[in-house]
Formats: structure tokens, C-alpha cells, sequence
């Protein structure tokens, strides 16, 4: 299944290296940013929402810029910087010691993340063909979250609340892996250029993103998203480790075990997955994907009411929860990013992208500021109702969306097999 996942070029095979190893760094420091800030740096609990959500608010009003200049100048010339200066950025959160430090930083992150995802995304798109595409984007994802959890078991292991510079190793060792898909990058002269060089400027001259927005069907993917990320990914790094440790009490290294399980899900099933899913509807497996994120939050709200009185059970409905959101994750991951590239053109591909980036920078405000007041209220009751809430009514609009496609952009019917372009005579 590895093997069958593989995309044809080698290109693509090295970016998808540079992404299972700076994922290693990612890793070691995902669980722990709201920990660090208000345990370790002495921020309240608003105050690091505040900057966490001041985060996602900069990489949303940025994204639109990082589509354009992809689009224009090739996603080579836009992912390198941002690559050094999200480095700069991770590092220079080892400094942090204040609430305005917190938010400069976290400003520099944002600028510098604003155009990776969507980037990369269109580099792996330029170089795989329709019929390679969902399966390369689900490898990638599990690459990503193999170097995930061997940081998370790596941090957890290191990381103590008592010792401020255990945060700021793993701060530093985290700018150090962002350097890795750039060096590869750099080694690939050919990769990453600009798609549609000759019809580029008409298209993508003026009203670029109302084209992408007058589309109706990735209108309705971006609702979903944005209903699904709010109530799943934003609440990852807050909500969940927030709910875990206040309510259901257990430690932060409970919390890095947890999200261990979560990544040991998503590589030991993601290949498996993407096998299943071919010649499936891709918005049925949407909707599996919003009840299967609303499964993981009961099953950790049911741990919450659990808590103390059995700690042990308690912490291993934590893991749970954990786990089964991965195995959500590992539906929505080849489908979401094969889905916006079969709705783009090459034109529009950085903008359509960047869109699609754009809804976990959206819910990256929503997501962390709402967080800390909801699961304040009524010991966290309120903060899983409305997640398990929103999550249900995501599947129901991926439903929706399943008669704006073709059978072919809903993978019912698969695209068909590149063919190896003939050699043209120098």
C-alpha cells in the first residue's frame, strides 16, 4: 500500500521527505503552546487565548496575499522565506517572557505560515496527476503525523513546567526543522514555479478571488471546512489540552501520550483508508468525517464526568479521543486538499488553495478565543455540546455539496490515468 501511495515523480517524493521531517520538530512542541504560555511564561488563560486566536487572525488576512504571489511568481519564490521566517519566529518563542513579546512573536509565525501550507500544497499538485492526487495527499498527511508523534513522544519525555528551558529546547530544535524542507526545496531548481506562465495574466490579473468565490461548490467546501475545522482542529491546541487537563485533571504528559495515540492512528490506518476510498464519494466521506469528530469529543466530555473519581479510565478516554479524532482526520485529510485541486484551474490553483488554508486561519480565531469561556461554563458542558453541535452540522452541508459536483469531482468515478508525455526533439 506504501508502494501504490507513492507518487511517479521523484520531485514529489523529496518534498514529501521534507515534510515527515520538519513535522519531527512541529511535534515537539503542538500540545504544548497554551501550557507554555500561561504554566511556564505566566500569561492567564484569556490572555494566551487572545494570542493564539491573534495568530490565526494574522495568518487569515495574509493567506489571500500568499495565493496571489503564488500565482504570479510560482509558490518556489513564496515558500522559501516564509519557510526562514517561520523558522526565526519558532525560535524566537523561547524569548518570549511577556504578553507583548507573546504577541510580537506570534505575529512573525503568522507572516511566515501564512503561505507554506497553501505553497507546498500547490507544489505537490504541480507535480502529481488527478488520478495519483487524493492518494499522495493522504501519504502526506500521515507522513506529517508520523514526525508529529515522534516529537510528542520525544517532548513529552523532555518537557517539565518547573524547568522554563526544556520549553525553550524544544522551541529552538523546532525553527531547526523548518530549514529541512527548504534545503530540499533548493535542491529541486525545477520544482515550484509559476503553472500557467502564458495565460497567468489574464486570469489572475484582476478579480482573481472572485472568480474562486463565484464558484459554487468550492463555496459550499469552504463552509463545511470552516464549520468542521472551528469545532475540530482550532480546538486541538486549546480546547482539548484545556479540557484535559482542567476538567478531566490529568497531566500534560497524559496530553502528549494522547496525541501520540492520535498519530500512531493516523499512520497505522491512513493507507488503508486511502484504499478504501477510492471510487467513493468523497462528500459521503466528509460527512463520515464530521460524525466521527463528534464521536471523539463525547467520548472525552464522557471523561470529563468521569475525572478524579477514576483517574486512570479518565486518562485513557483522553487517549481515546484522541485516537478517534485521528481516524477522522485520516478521511478528511486526502479528500479536503483533492477536492480544492480538482475544482481548480492552474491559473487560480494558488488562490484556491490559499482559500482552503484560509479556513483554519478563521478558525484559528474563532476556535482558541471561544474556548477558554466555553469550557468555563458548567464545567466544560457547554464547550462539548457545542462542538459535538457543530460537528453533526458539517456532515449535513458535506451532503449538500455531493449534487454541485461531477461524479468525477466527488471520486465516484475515478479520473483518468496520466499518460507519459512524448519527448520533445531539442
Amino acid at each position: 500500500m506504501l508502494r501504490r501511495s507513492l507518487p511517479r515523480r521523484p520531485e514529489a517524493r523529496r518534498i514529501l521527505l521534507g515534510t515527515l521531517l520538519s513535522a519531527i520538530g512541529r511535534g515537539l512542541t503542538l500540545p504544548f503552546l497554551f501550557i507554555y504560555l500561561t504554566d511556564v511564561r505566566g500569561l492567564s488563560d484569556p490572555r494566551a487565548g487572545l494570542v493564539i486566536g491573534w495568530y490565526g487572525a494574522v495568518t487569515l488576512a495574509l493567506s489571500p496575499l500568499g495565493g496571489t504571489l503564488i500565482d504570479r511568481f510560482g509558490a518556489r519564490r513564496v515558500v522559501l522565506p516564509s519557510l526562514l521566517i517561520e523558522a526565526i519566529g519558532t525560535g524566537s518563542l523561547a524569548l518570549v517572557d511577556s504578553t507583548a513579546s507573546a504577541f510580537g512573536v506570534a505575529t512573525v509565525i503568522a507572516i511566515g505560515s501564512s503561505a507554506i501550507w497553501s505553497g507546498q500544497n500547490t507544489i505537490l499538485a504541480s507535480l502529481t496527476a488527478d488520478d495519483e492526487r487524493q492518494r499522495v495527499y493522504g501519504l502526506n498527511f500521515a507522513l506529517l503525523n508520523l514526525g508529529i508523534g515522534v516529537g510528542g513522544l520525544t517532548s513529552g519525555a523532555i518537557v517539565d513546567v518547573a524547568r522554563p528551558v526544556t520549553f525553550q529546547a524544544i522551541y529552538l530544535l523546532d525553527a531547526l526543522s523548518y530549514l529541512t524542507p527548504a534545503i530540499i526545496l533548493l535542491t529541486l531548481p525545477h520544482v515550484g514555479h509559476r503553472l500557467a506562465a502564458g495565460a497567468a495574466g489574464a486570469k489572475t490579473g484582476g478579480g482573481g478571488y472572485l472568480t474562486v468565490l463565484r464558484d459554487r461548490p468550492f463555496r459550499r467546501l469552504v463552509i463545511f471546512g470552516l464549520v468542521l475545522t472551528t469545532c475540530g482542529y482550532a480546538q486541538i491546541e486549546v480546547g482539548f489540552t484545556a479540557y484535559a487537563v482542567r476538567v478531566v485533571e490529568v497531566t500534560p504528559r497524559v496530553v502528549a501520550w494522547a496525541l501520540a495515540g492520535n498519530t500512531l492512528m493516523i499512520v497505522l490506518s491512513q493507507l488503508l483508508v486511502i484504499r478504501r476510498m477510492e471510487g467513493r464519494s468523497r462528500t459521503g466521506g466528509l460527512a463520515v468525517v464530521g460524525a466521527v469528530f463528534a464521536t471523539a469529543w463525547l467520548t472525552l466530555g464522557a471523561a470529563g464526568l468521569i475525572g478524579t473519581g477514576n483517574a486512570l479510565v479518565a486518562a485513557l478516554g483522553v487517549v481515546a479521543c484522541a485516537a478517534i479524532f485521528g481516524f477522522g482526520e485520516t478521511m478528511l485529510s486526502p479528500v479536503m486538499p483533492a477536492l480544492t485541486n480538482a475544482l481548480a484551474t492552474d491559473e487560480l490553483r494558488g488562490r484556491y488553495n490559499a482559500m482552503s488554508s484560509m479556513i483554519f486561519g478563521i478558525s484559528g480565531v474563532i476556535g482558541p478565543v471561544t474556548a477558554g469561556p466555553l469550557i468555563g461554563a458548567a464545567d466544560g458542558k457547554v464547550w462539548v455540546a457545542v462542538v459535538v453541535g457543530g460537528c453533526l452540522a458539517a456532515s449535513l452541508i458535506a451532503l449538500s455539496l455531493r449534487p454541485l459536483l461531477t461524479a468525477i469531482q466527488d471520486g465516484r468515478v475515478p479520473a483518468p490515468a496520466a499518460r507519459t508525455p512524448e519527448p520533445t526533439p531539442a
